[in-house]
């Protein structure tokens, strides 16, 4: 979320490790645009300057996927217009288009006689942003929402079911199987989960990245949530369930919860008041617990999946995330080893000099 002045700031920490990877993939939460439309209620994100994506190149990325709730918030320029500048950096994107094909379309990668594919699907809506053969979006992955009243009393909180709508899940199959055939490596990126919600899962989250391992991916990243998600591994393939937000660059005008400046929120749009900021420098619009985050790790040959884990990093006062190892790390990993268990997930973590494994290939845990 780049919207802070000179953004490559955010990124500085970092930079070597995202740089030394063969491969970096990065999630784009807001559209760049400087001819936007807010087209959506739904806390719409700003329309942010194109050339903040500097910084994403220099950073070392490679690959950025898109469908996320707010790609279309700024309108079909807004998802044009990011499309073309992250190309324009010699990025690939993925996971937005201006019709439904365009934005199911595959990025694909090769390094060192390796080829990879990209997948990005979004799981949260809202409808607006969803691409149809006729308009622009994001790829869409439909879940139904199910309400049943288990206490006898009329007017009380109902239970909620959430499943997978089986036409939009079984496209999402269909494009991963079709990838899987002629990549060696299927990455696929999934916008879902509760907002801020300490570990749980929701109910269809496990069988949506179950389904895109069945299908065919080697890796499935979740993200939305703006705060971690547990870890764990299914027929040898890593899932990570979210790996919160990693740069959070806002202005107080960009504040999702309205208490600055003079961006005003829309009357329906969902309220963000049920818990505390956590106070810094910079803007920080998010729990305490939201200052841990990660970079996923993954190490791939021919066969499949040799390692998976995480880079531990944590967002100083200032919003930036700052890799830590050692000592340094502890909080963080136990954070995430924490939310892992009580998630109801399984794995085991081997804390390496500078980054954790929860999989490789002498071990796996499912």
């Amino acid at each position: 979320m780049l919207s802070a002045p000179d953004p490559a700031r955010f990124f500085a920490p970092s930079r070597e490790i995202l740089a030394g990877a063969d491969i970096a993939v990065g999630h784009l939460e807001w559209p760049h645009t400087e001819r936007g439309q807010v087209c959506v209620v739904d806390i719409p994100a700003p329309a942010n300057p194109p050339g903040h994506l500097d910084a994403v190149a220099d950073a070392g990325f490679d690959v950025v996927t898109m469908a996320g709730n707010h790609m279309f918030d700024q309108g079909p320029y807004g998802v044009a217009d990011s499309i073309a500048a992250v190309r324009a950096r010699g990025m690939e994107p993925v996971g937005a288009g201006m019709t439904v094909e365009e934005a199911r379309r595959p990025a694909v990668v090769s390094r060192d006689g390796l080829t990879f594919g990209f997948l990005s699907y979004n799981a949260v809506g809202p409808r607006e942003s969803w691409a149809t053969p006729v308009k622009a979006g994001v790829a869409p992955v439909r879940v139904i929402n199910h309400y049943e009243l288990d206490v006898a009393s009329p007017g009380s909180a109902p239970a909620e079911f959430t499943s997978l709508d089986q036409e939009t899940e079984a496209a999402m199959r269909a494009d991963i199987a079709a990838l899987a055939a002629v990549v060696d490596v299927v990455c696929v990126s999934v916008h879902k989960g509760m907002g801020f919600v300490h570990a749980k899962l929701a109910t269809y989250e496990r069988p949506l990245a179950r389904a895109a391992v069945d299908a065919g991916a080697d890796v499935v990243i979740g993200h939305h949530a703006h705060i971690l998600r547990g870890v764990e591994v299914y027929r040898g393939r890593p899932i990570f369930h979210g790996i919160s937000h990693f740069v959070p660059a806002y202005t107080a005008e960009t504040d999702p919860l309205g208490r600055h400046g003079t961006r005003p929120r829309p009357r329906n749009a969902p309220s963000l008041d049920f818990f505390t900021p956590d106070p810094g420098r910079a803007p920080f619009p998010f729990p305490r617990d939201s200052r841990h985050t990660m970079i996923a790790r993954v190490t791939v040959d021919r066969d499949g999946v040799v390692e998976a884990g995480f880079v531990p990093c944590l967002l100083d006062t200032d919003a930036i995330p700052v890799p830590r190892s050692g000592a340094d790390a502890d909080a963080t990993v136990d954070y995430v080893e924490r939310i892992t268990r009580d998630a109801g997930l399984s794995a085991e973590f081997v804390r390496r000099a500078g980054h954790v494994t929860f999989l490789d290939r002498e071990r796996t845990w499912a």
